[in-house]
């Protein structure tokens, strides 16, 4: 995959996430957006919902989720949120929820916030001593019957290690448990199938290796696990027909719609459109095999100069970023960045992820400022 005339030392698809063209496109479409918004007619909702809908279906196209199963929130926080809110209390009261350590932090600060007032336990799967990530095999150990709810990390943020859903999964279903799946960190890049294993709700952004915007969260809940959701986040776009406004029959739309509420935040989701379908129309494969090289490559140049990769070795086990450790983070961030390179820190993790617009001699080029930085703070 050449991408030398789009090279520009980005290494950020763990954060933002860009490919050709993005700002252009982004621009374009909000500006359509915007004369249509402005106009003084009445066909603002004639203009604006069919391209949420679009939304909708390329997501749904991407992780293969059934029609009337997946639907805009406004981030993985939020939409995870509704869907605590929405189950009896059979679920949750007196179980337990089971988290990993190395979640996604907004995640375990809702469940801990939310502990007491839905009367559950939360238990977070520790690492090991000296372990940079959870192990599947730790996460099982924690994962008995009285876990109503386990929440899964399919690729962590900050070491990119990548879980063995079908191992976990299968587990979670002996255990009867409603389990749910963090894909951000994948979706994109690596191929997701909400019905293989089949699990019972998903969340996302549409940030990272998806390249589209903030505030472009999805939330999918299987057909099977949403008859019985009853969300109490609910408004007048949460009926079958959202333009029926008496108040003496409201009822609960029977799909996915249910776990809409107010007006939605359509901006964010047409602004995503153009990052949804340009990614649609890639070579997944191709996609794959460029990141991975580019992060391999990464991961030999970090470990020849003594670093300490967090990130696991085989690629199989890893998602498309590498992480390495460093004492000195910011100072070594700093230095890179100053050189051009975009890419950020956690703590004393700093973050690395190649994708479509990083080349190979970005990768040369980076790990050459990496070992003469290094040398400076000698």
């Amino acid at each position: 995959m050449s991408t030398s005339e789009h090279s520009t030392g980005y290494f950020l698809y763990h954060s933002i996430g860009t490919y050709p063209g993005k700002g252009s496109q982004t621009a374009a479409i909000l500006s359509e957006f915007a004369e249509g918004f402005g106009a003084s007619d009445t066909g603002h909702w004639d203009r604006m919902l069919p391209l949420r809908q679009e939304f909708i279906e390329l997501w749904a196209g991407l992780i293969n989720a059934p029609a009337g199963s997946l639907t805009t929130t406004e981030g993985v926080t939020s939409g995870f949120a509704s869907l605590l809110g929405s189950l009896p209390e059979r679920y949750l009261h007196g179980k337990k929820v089971l988290i990993a350590a190395d979640c996604f932090p907004s995640l375990h600060f809702l469940l801990r916030g939310l502990e007491a007032r839905l009367g559950f336990t939360l238990e977070t799967v520790p690492m090991r001593q000296g372990a940079h990530w959870v192990e599947d095999e730790d996460f099982v150990r924690h994962w008995d019957e009285t876990v109503g709810l386990a929440l899964l990390t399919w690729i962590t943020s900050t070491t990119s290690h990548r879980s063995d859903l079908d191992t976990l999964i299968g587990h979670g279903r002996q255990m009867g448990s409603v389990i749910g799946v963090d894909i951000t960190q994948g979706a994109g890049l690596l191929t997701f199938d909400v019905t293989s294993p089949e699990v019972d709700f998903v969340v996302s952004t549409s940030l990272k290796w998806l390249c589209g915007t903030p505030g472009a969260g999805i939330l999918y809940v299987s057909p099977s696990c949403l008859n019985k959701c009853e969300p109490t986040l609910r408004g007048w776009f949460s009926q079958d027909n959202p333009f029926s406004w008496d108040l003496e029959t409201f009822a609960l739309a029977p799909d996915i719609r249910r776990f809409d509420h107010g007006t939605p935040a359509i901006v964010p989701a047409i602004a995503s459109l153009p990052a949804l379908r340009w990614n649609m129309v890639q070579d997944r494969e191709q996609l794959c095999e460029h990141t991975y090289a580019l992060g391999e490559g990464l991961r030999r140049g970090f470990q020849d100069m003594g670093l300490t990769c967090v990130s696991p070795d085989d690629p199989e086990a890893r998602g498309g970023s590498i992480m390495i450790q460093v004492e000195a983070a910011e100072t070594l961030l700093n230095a890179l960045l100053e050189r051009g390179f975009a890419l950020d820190r956690r703590d004393h993790i700093l973050r690395f992820s190649p994708g479509i617009v990083t080349s190979e001699s970005d990768v040369s080029r980076l790990l050459s400022e990496t070992h003469a930085a290094l040398g400076k703070m000698v």
